[in-house]
């Protein structure tokens, strides 16, 4: 009986060591193996808007960056029309939240009428706070007129200018720009549109379809939003 007793206590005592000794390592080698969760950028996209030129000159000043952009007529709903090319295209980057549109809209819109007078870059950041933001969109169309005619027949073309930051909403260091102005030309104008005339599918293309042209063409610069 005592040899049965003294085998009972030796298998307790190797079992607990067991427990002690191999399950944490256990864990541990499956804690090891789990995924690293990378951190989400969340995203604010202030409402685009539609700039012109005050008088009768041709161009137009960035709101931002006090660029010089060239300026011309504006179909109505164009800057969103913009926005949503653009929103679109952010949908395909990995490890982005884009906060809804309805709610940056509203928070926008209170902050400016409470800070009319505080500078835009002031505004803007106040906006991304509020919404627990790292990286804000700001967007702003200086030219958007429409095509004239047909697919293979236009008697105008369409034309487009506009201009797209991405803002830290730490410290309102602009993190990418991009700027985008054409007018659609035939191979005969200019042969040297060749590309961008057969990227467009070899036809006149519409206003919209000349944004979103653009947007590819502009995002090709963006290498993300690491340093």
């Amino acid at each position: 009986m005592r040899n049965i007793s003294t085998i009972r206590r030796i298998g307790c005592v190797i079992l607990l060591w067991v427990f002690v000794v191999f399950i944490p390592c256990t864990l541990l080698a499956q804690e090891s193996t789990k995924p690293v969760n990378k951190t989400v950028t969340r995203l604010a996209v202030i409402p685009f808007q539609a700039v012109t030129s005050p008088d009768t000159s041709s161009t137009v000043r960035c709101p931002i960056c006090s660029s010089v952009n060239s300026s011309g007529s504006i179909v109505k709903g164009a800057e969103r029309i913009l926005e949503e090319i653009f929103t679109d295209k952010l949908r395909n980057l990995k490890d982005v939240e884009i906060i809804p549109s309805a709610r940056v809209a509203g928070v926008y819109q209170r902050i400016s009428a409470d800070f009319l007078k505080k500078p835009l870059m002031q505004i803007i950041l106040e906006v991304g706070n509020e919404l627990h933001a790292d990286v804000l969109a700001v967007g702003y169309v200086y030219r958007y007129r429409e095509r004239v005619g047909y697919d293979y027949s236009a008697e105008r073309p369409a034309s487009v200018t506009f201009e797209i930051h991405l803002i830290s909403a730490k410290d309102g260091s602009t993190l990418w720009r991009g700027i985008f102005d054409k007018t659609q030309k035939s191979l005969m104008e200019d042969v040297f549109q060749v590309s961008s005339f057969l990227k467009g599918g070899a036809k006149w293309l519409t206003a919209r379809e000349l944004t979103k042209l653009g947007i590819d063409e502009v995002f090709s610069t963006f290498s993300g939003f690491e340093p």
